[in-house]
């Protein structure tokens, strides 16, 4: 069958294509993709391009599918599957595959499975993974964005401390403790600062520190700290820019104790490393952004690492465990995958957003693949729906909830261009 597809061919080489989908294997699914979230990491396939640590090494004769953060309809099934998924329900799906050490990922690494694309075949260790998920929430864009949002809940179960007694490691954040989150007003900053609110190991505190005025703004407008107090939770939102002595200031609010879970997310030197200074006594320090550059490099405090048990790790993606809480938090209500949207756009404009990514200053751009439609923010789906019933109409639909996409504009957009 026919697909439309945006293919990576190599560094900054993406086009958009029609091409036949072979016949699905036994062991196959084939898929129909609905909406596809785009992502940092994508742009950072696109410039490095065979020099990706997932991409192929024949990409140029072999292009792969791009976008890993989508979801949409099961349309076929193999007969090795067909037990376990029918036609017409819809999934989700975990794109950390980890298969037999390799690191093939979807949107990276597969030339049929992609998100980024009308129709997909998923191959078969993504289902004896487990990684292929039964969807049975309203939108599509909260499985889409139950990714990125893994991501953010697996960061936060892979904080850890210490234990002098007895060496074991107590799993998370420090519960009652204090929450640092650098570069935190971008849409992944938006889900961590959202989700501790609702999790076992509550912390006092969240302080979330950004360098973009009007980002900080909309995060502040979209969990206020009044909303962060319903809660039990404590949220500080901070300009960087507006501190003459950041370690002073930011310490201060923790009345000199420190953080004891920091999260990094900007790769900046100057940042990884204020945050190292200002961890209290046995902290810990995720890094989560995830650089381009694979020499960056920050100076840490050895000193503070052997005397007060400060400690530094990494995460990226998360696993199927937390893609499953991500969801049921959605489901439940709690936590907000929308706070991540600023744009929506169609498959045409794909291409050409990841090209550009870095310059938007977007939130996370929502993609729905079987349409034409320009990268549109949100924000102004009011002035266009003056003369434009159909954005008049999602205006409409997202005034009702505080201005954030939602499942009656996604039916709403959907059913304007006959998507079934």
């Amino acid at each position: 069958m026919k697909t439309k597809a945006v293919r990576l061919y190599g560094a900054n080489d993406l086009r958009l294509e029609e091409f036949d989908l072979p016949e699905i294997k036994d062991d196959e699914i084939l898929i129909k993709v609905i909406s596809d979230s785009i992502c940092m990491s994508t742009y950072k396939l696109l410039i490095q391009g065979k020099a990706h640590k997932r991409a192929p090494q024949d990409i140029d004769k072999n292009p792969i599918i791009i976008g890993h953060e989508f979801a949409g309809d099961i349309v076929k099934v193999g007969k090795k599957w067909q037990h376990e998924f029918k036609v017409g329900e819809k999934f989700a799906q975990q794109p950390a595959l980890n298969y037999k050490g390799s690191l093939a990922s979807p949107g990276y690494s597969y030339q049929y499975y992609g998100g980024s694309t009308t129709y997909a075949i998923v191959p078969n260790e993504v289902m004896e993974l487990g990684c292929l998920l039964h969807y049975r929430g309203d939108a599509y864009f909260d499985a889409s964005l139950g990714e990125p949002m893994s991501c953010i809940v697996g960061g936060y179960n892979a904080m850890y401390h210490t234990n002098k007694i007895n060496y074991d490691h107590s799993h998370g954040i420090k519960d009652g403790g204090n929450v640092l989150i650098l570069g935190g007003a971008g849409p992944m900053g938006l889900g961590a600062i959202e989700y501790p609110l609702f999790i076992k190991n509550k912390p006092k505190i969240v302080v979330v520190v950004d360098a973009d005025h009007n980002r900080l703004i909309r995060a502040q407008k979209l969990i206020s700290p009044e909303y962060g107090h319903k809660h039990g939770v404590r949220i500080e939102y901070i300009n960087i820019k507006n501190l003459n002595s950041p370690y002073e200031q930011l310490l201060k609010l923790t009345n000199g104790v420190g953080y004891h879970d920091v999260f990094v997310y900007a790769p900046i030197k100057e940042i990884c490393e204020l945050g190292d200074k200002l961890m209290a006594f046995d902290g810990c320090l995720n890094f989560f952004a995830g650089p381009s550059d694979k020499t960056f490099n920050a100076n840490i405090n050895l000193y503070n690492c052997h005397y007060t048990s400060t400690h530094i790790m990494g995460s990226t993606g998360g696993n199927v465990d937390d893609l499953k809480e991500s969801i049921q938090l959605a489901a439940d209500k709690k936590i907000r995958p929308a706070l991540m949207v600023s744009h929506i756009c169609g498959i045409d404009a794909i291409a050409n957003i990841v090209d550009n990514l870095p310059k938007l200053k977007a939130g996370k751009v929502l993609s729905y693949t079987h349409f034409n439609l320009p990268l549109t923010a949100i924000d102004d789906f009011e002035k266009l729906g003056q003369s434009n019933f159909l954005f008049k109409q999602l205006n409409e639909a997202c005034k009702k909830h505080n201005d954030l996409w939602n499942v009656e504009a996604e039916q709403i957009l959907l059913r304007h261009f006959n998507v079934k």
